[in-house]
C-alpha cells in the first residue's frame, strides 16, 4: 500500500494497461484485423517513459505493457499488474469476467509486483447468475490475495445492458455505482483499495464551487460513505478538464487519489501513427495536466491512512518478541 503511494500517503497513478481503446484504433489506422504487437507496446513505453516519474505507481498489463516497459520504470515506481481478461463472456443476462489466460495472482507476485488489478463489469441489476458468477469471481481472487500478500485494487464499471433504453445508463449512474459499491463492501471480498468511477455525469462537470455543485457532492459524499477502504478515482474517458473537477468532489468526499489513463494521455494518443507529435504531446500538455492534478492531489486528497479502515494505524500484525516465530510456523 505505501509502496504505490507518495510519502504522505497520496496516490498519484498512472493507467496504461488498457487494451481494446488502444488495439481497436490502432487496428483501423493501420487497416488490419488486428493492432500490431509492436504498434501497440511502443505507444505503452511511450506513456511509461514519459509520465512514470511523475507518477507514485503505474498500472500496466502483462501482455504489451510489461514486457517493454519494466525497464522503462524508476524501481522507486510502484507497479501494479492487471488480471482481467479484456474479453468479457457478453449475454442478455449481463457480463461475465475472467482472468486473463496463462495469467494469475501467483504470477503477477512472483513477477514482484506490489498490486493486482481486477477489473469487473458490473450491473446490480443484472440477471442475479451473473451477478453470482462476478461476486463469486472478487472472492476467489481476493482469497488468492490474502494467500499471496499481495494488494488487491479493485475497479469496479457499469454498463449498457441489452435491454437499456437510450441514456438510460447516464440517467440511472448515480444509483447504479453506488449500489455496485454497496455490493461489493463486505471484507471476504479481500479487497485493500476501491477504484471507482464518477457517481455523477462524466461529461460537463459542473464547477465544483458553482451553484449545480451541491448535487453532485451529495453523490461523491454517498459513495465516500459507502467505501469501506481507501479509494481513488478513475477518469472513465473523461476529457482533462471534465475529470479534474470530478476528482475535486472526490477529494472532497475522502478519496485518496486517483487512477487515471486516457483523461491524461488520449490527446496524445490521438497523434498515433506520428510518434514523434505523440511523445510532444506527452511531453508538454499531458504532462503539465499530472502535474496540476498532482498538486490538486497534495491539496484535497484524504492520505488513505486516515481513511477509517486504518484509523488505528498502519502497522504489521503480530509485532513483538515472537513476530519472526509466527512467520516460522506458517
Amino acid at each position: 500500500m505505501r509502496r504505490l503511494a507518495d510519502a504522505g500517503g497520496r496516490w498519484k497513478m498512472v493507467a496504461i494497461d488498457q487494451r481494446t481503446p488502444l488495439m481497436a484504433p490502432i487496428a483501423r489506422i493501420r487497416g488490419t484485423a488486428e493492432a500490431p504487437y509492436e504498434d501497440v507496446a511502443a505507444v505503452k513505453v511511450a506513456i511509461t517513459q514519459q509520465l512514470s516519474p511523475l507518477s507514485t505507481a503505474m498500472l500496466l498489463d502483462p501482455n504489451w505493457a510489461y514486457p517493454r516497459c519494466a525497464g522503462a520504470m524508476s524501481p522507486r515506481t510502484g507497479l501494479m499488474l492487471s488480471l482481467e481478461h479484456h474479453v468479457t463472456q457478453d449475454s442478455d443476462q449481463g457480463r461475465r469476467s475472467d482472468v486473463i489466460p496463462d495469467w494469475s495472482v501467483a504470477q503477477v507476485r512472483r513477477i514482484g509486483a506490489d498490486a493486482v488489478k481486477l477489473l469487473v463489469w458490473y450491473r446490480p441489476d443484472a440477471h442475479p447468475d451473473v451477478l453470482a458468477h462476478q461476486q463469486a469471481f472478487v472472492r476467489r481472487i481476493g482469497a488468492e490475495c490474502r494467500a499471496h500478500d499481495i494488494v488487491l485494487l479493485l475497479e469496479l464499471l457499469v454498463y449498457p445492458l441489452p435491454g437499456d433504453a437510450p441514456g438510460q445508463l447516464d440517467a440511472t449512474r448515480t444509483q447504479l455505482v453506488l449500489d455496485s459499491m454497496r455490493d461489493f463492501a463486505a471484507a471476504d471480498y479481500g479487497v485493500d483499495i476501491y477504484k471507482m468511477e464518477p457517481p455523477a455525469q462524466l461529461r460537463d462537470v459542473p464547477d465544483p464551487d458553482g451553484p449545480q455543485a451541491a448535487a453532485v457532492q451529495k453523490a461523491y459524499d454517498s459513495l465516500g460513505a459507502l467505501t469501506t477502504r481507501p479509494w481513488v478515482l478513475l477518469s472513465a474517458a473523461a476529457g482533462p478538464a471534465d475529470f479534474r473537477r470530478s476528482l475535486t468532489y472526490a477529494y472532497r468526499a475522502g478519496a485518496s487519489g486517483y487512477l487515471c489513463g486516457r483523461a491524461i494521455w488520449q490527446n496524445a494518443f490521438e497523434k498515433f501513427p506520428d510518434m514523434a507529435a505523440l511523445q510532444q504531446e506527452l511531453a508538454g500538455p499531458s504532462t503539465a495536466f499530472v502535474q496540476g492534478i498532482n498538486e490538486l492531489t497534495d491539496r484535497l486528497a484524504t492520505p488513505w491512512t486516515q481513511h477509517v479502515a486504518w484509523q488505528g494505524g498502519v502497522g504489521l500484525a503480530g509485532d513483538g518478541p515472537s513476530f519472526t516465530a509466527q512467520y516460522a510456523r506458517s
